[in-house]
């Protein structure tokens, strides 16, 4: 994501510049019932960007400098997302001489739940390709759109898939805070995970009936 750190990084390994910054929304604390659960701060170029993924936290997310670029799915959507279990990575620093980053697999192996979709291919043969792969999210109803400029917050609620990009600010950055609310595991989880495996229910009623 291009990002100085999350798990509550702001106020852990930045507690130096936490004042900057208010400790909490206001409103949004008063509506969810309770205070941040972390608050992340990102740091990137243009060249940032998520792919589709969910998170399990409520998110009030401040643009400070720059503008962030939101793709949003609601959780009815996640079978159009294409999630697949892939091998956790990370980027690490490569060849000084070419200033590249090496994609690294985690040791010991980590797998992890992940979109396949790239809403934004690179080539006409790639959009091709992600076209023929991933016909659900490339011929259904387009997710909606969003760009948070310096100055604004978003709302996002839990379990939203988002894919995120970005545009820098005068300074060559996007700077922005997030504050991360802990989710009510209700009836909107129960339902989202029915979504999830629904599949798999309809395989084994299949089984079953035979």
């Amino acid at each position: 994501m291009g990002r100085c750190g999350v798990d509550d990084c702001l106020r852990g390994e930045y507690a130096a510049v936490a004042g900057d910054v208010d400790a909490h929304v206001p409103w949004a604390s008063d509506a969810l019932g309770c205070l941040p659960e972390a608050v992340n701060l990102w740091i990137g170029s243009a060249c940032s960007q998520t792919s589709f993924h969910k998170d399990h936290y409520d998110n009030i997310y401040v643009v400070v400098s720059g503008e962030k670029h939101f793709l949003l799915l609601p959780p009815t959507e996640h079978h159009r997302l294409y999630v697949r279990d892939y091998p956790a990575a990370h980027y690490a620093a490569g060849d000084e001489a070419e200033l590249r980053l090496k994609l690294e697999l985690e040791e010991p192996e980590r797998i992890v739940p992940w979109s396949s979709v790239d809403p934004y291919p690179r080539s006409p043969e790639e959009a091709a390709a992600q076209a023929s792969s991933f016909p659900l999210y490339f011929e259904g109803p387009r997710p909606i759109r969003c760009t948070v400029r310096a100055g604004e917050m978003l709302y996002l609620p839990s379990m939203w898939f988002h894919h995120v990009s970005q545009s820098p600010g005068p300074n060559g950055l996007t700077i922005a805070v997030n504050y991360w609310y802990d989710m009510q595991f209700d009836i909107k989880y129960a339902y989202f995970n029915f979504l999830r495996y629904r599949k798999y229910y309809n395989l084994l009623v299949s089984a079953v009936c035979q």
